[in-house]
């Protein structure tokens, strides 16, 4: 198979539930624990901006109410505080762009997995735009970021946009006709629920030549189970309890 350049155990928003999730506060601390590559969601402001979120509305992790994110434009979205409701500790802190990840992940030698996460109707654009944000970010880098989504229109956003970026699908369940589409996208890997991965599948996407990955793994049986398997990526919230240079 293809060289696969990505670490084995992947920090899940940056660093799981330890700090508010896809902020650059959770990417530091993840980093202070030692794990060298990272997980996000990104979409686009109203305005083509990619930015930060895993919701499609703002009130679970902003104070920006029950708006639709990509409603708003970027000078809307960045005033809001993505920090306080995790706890006063990181009242203030912002929503970052993708740019903004990018810098620091990359002046620290770090890696990282962005999930295209599309406000709904805006699949095959945000998956065009993130793409062409993320090549030209990276244009240079050793190792590119890997690009993954549940939503097959993202993907091949992306692939018509960044054709050399790596793509992956996640699934949440094995829908009928998954198998074609991420051979027709051209998917280097599969990103399953952990409960979906079994000695099976993962051959069945070996045969295919994809690597597999899996989240959200923060159990040590499941992790154990997954590594027997011989997955090639586990992501996961539990950063202070999973020991990333273990391989």
């Amino acid at each position: 198979m293809t060289p696969w350049p990505y670490p084995r155990w992947i920090a899940h928003r940056g660093a799981g539930k330890l700090a508010p999730e896809n902020t650059l506060a959770a990417f530091r601390l993840g980093a202070s624990h030692g794990w060298r590559m990272a997980e996000c969601d990104v979409k686009l402001s109203a305005d083509g901006v990619p930015f930060l979120l895993h919701d499609a509305t703002l009130e679970r992790t902003t104070n920006g109410g029950t708006a639709t994110a990509g409603a708003l434009p970027w000078s809307a979205l960045s005033r809001l505080d993505a920090g306080a409701w995790h706890g006063r500790a990181f009242a203030g802190e912002s929503l970052p762009t993708l740019a903004a990840l990018a810098a620091y992940q990359r002046a620290n030698g770090l890696l990282l997995n962005i999930e295209i996460k599309p406000t709904p109707g805006a699949e095959h654009a945000t998956g065009r735009v993130v793409a062409e944000h993320a090549a030209l970010l990276w244009a240079d880098a050793a190792v590119p970021p890997l690009l993954s989504s549940f939503r097959p229109e993202s993907l091949q956003g992306a692939c018509e946009t960044a054709p050399q970026l790596p793509r992956a699908l996640l699934l949440d369940s094995l829908w009928d006709g998954w198998f074609d589409i991420a051979r027709q996208l051209g998917c280097v890997a599969i990103v399953t629920h952990h409960r979906l991965m079994d000695a099976a599948l993962h051959q069945r996407a070996r045969d295919a030549g994809w690597r597999t990955l899996c989240y959200t793994v923060n159990e040590a049986t499941d992790a154990e189970r997954l590594l027997a398997l011989g997955v090639d990526g586990i992501i996961t919230d539990a950063v202070d309890r999973f020991a990333p240079a273990a391989g």
